[in-house]
């Protein structure tokens, strides 16, 4: 079997379809599948709509010597894919990690409600009612689509798409390549983030909560590794409040953001939205002690008190606490992360 993937990021890249798509293309050869991939990345440069249409022609291409097409968004690749798909009469293949119109309508498009409420709401904006029309569409024409978590399902299932079309297949970490370890002329003990600066990802809170922690823990420093939109307002946020031992990375190579995470006392991931989470099977592979909340699927992964400290979204003083008592509770380190750990190697 052949199979082209079409995928919006792809090394030198980073994210999630990165990391993937270079898992598959490690793994498939030996059951058998010979990959293809045609990344977004090559014609990114091109003005709107002019760049989809290239893309659309890059994917014919390649899969006119191809079975199959998976591709891993409903809209930016999956749009393109579905139309190649149809055009050759080869089956589509769709993996969905969110609902693109709600990410969208919450950075660009004043969209406020959650993402529960959201998938179930009229949408004011005709662009956002456009977003979901499109990744119905190609949810619908899909033979398989693959969700990381239930949750997800559930979210897809909303879109209107039969839930005997989607599969729930869990990623698993990898954490077998680690950078050199570097301190970031930060003092310990160390909390790190790995997230996109974008509202959903809580980054603004962590900041608050950092700052309340440090009245029980004044050497505490904060790590922040990701890009987004939101970084300028962040950092300013930050100083504000923490005045010095924090730093914002920007975007690292998959390896040394492994380093970054082992390297620090504490994973925290404030969001208020996640499908599934794949950083926290990172931190939870490499036996980092986890600060989060139980948005979305990251309930499929870890308890409260059982294998994480769960805090509710939106709650700075409770994740606050949470930190302090991660670092100062004698054995509770140990044995959340065993069990987390446990839990993934499970998977």
């Amino acid at each position: 079997m052949r199979l082209v993937i079409a995928t919006p990021l792809y090394p030198p890249d980073l994210g999630g379809p990165a990391t993937y798509t270079t898992f598959l293309e490690r793994e498939l050869p030996s059951r058998g599948i010979t990959v293809d991939v045609v990344s977004f990345a090559e014609v990114r440069h091109l003005p709107k709509l002019i760049r989809h249409y290239f893309y659309y022609r890059k994917v014919v291409k390649a899969l006119r010597r191809s079975d199959a097409v998976l591709a891993l968004d409903p809209v930016s690749v999956g749009l393109p894919a579905m139309k190649a798909a149809e055009a050759l009469k080869k089956p589509l293949l769709l993996k969905v990690v969110g609902d693109y119109a709600w990410e969208q309508g919450r950075q660009r498009f004043g969209v406020i409600a959650p993402l529960d409420e959201f998938v179930h709401t009229q949408q004011s904006s005709s662009f956002v009612r456009f977003l979901q029309r499109t990744q119905k569409t190609v949810a619908s024409r899909a033979t398989r689509i693959i969700v990381p978590s239930e949750y997800l399902k559930i979210v897809v299932s909303a879109w209107g798409i039969p839930e005997e079309k989607i599969s729930v297949v869990y990623n698993l970490p990898d954490v077998s390549e680690i950078g050199e370890k570097r301190e970031f002329g930060l003092s310990s003990p160390r909390v790190v983030t790995v997230a996109r600066l974008v509202p959903w990802k809580g980054i603004q809170g962590l900041v608050n909560a950092v700052a309340k922690a440090r009245v029980h823990i004044p050497s505490l420093s904060l790590l922040v590794i990701g890009a987004g939109p939101g970084r300028a307002s962040l950092e300013a946020h930050a100083k504000s409040m923490l005045r010095d031992n924090y730093v914002f990375t920007g975007p690292l190579s998959h390896k040394d953001t492994l380093a970054a995470m082992r390297g620090s006392e504490v994973f925290a991931l404030n969001t208020s939205y996640e499908g599934f989470s794949h950083v926290l099977l990172e931190a939870a592979a490499l036996a980092l002690p986890i600060v989060t909340t139980p948005s979305g699927g990251n309930r499929e992964l870890l308890a409260h008190e059982e294998s994480a400290l769960l805090v509710p979204p939106e709650s700075d003083d409770a994740f606050a606490a949470a930190l302090v008592r991660m670092l100062q509770e004698s054995g509770l380190h140990e044995r959340l992360t065993k069990s987390a750990k446990a839990k993934v190697e499970a998977l």
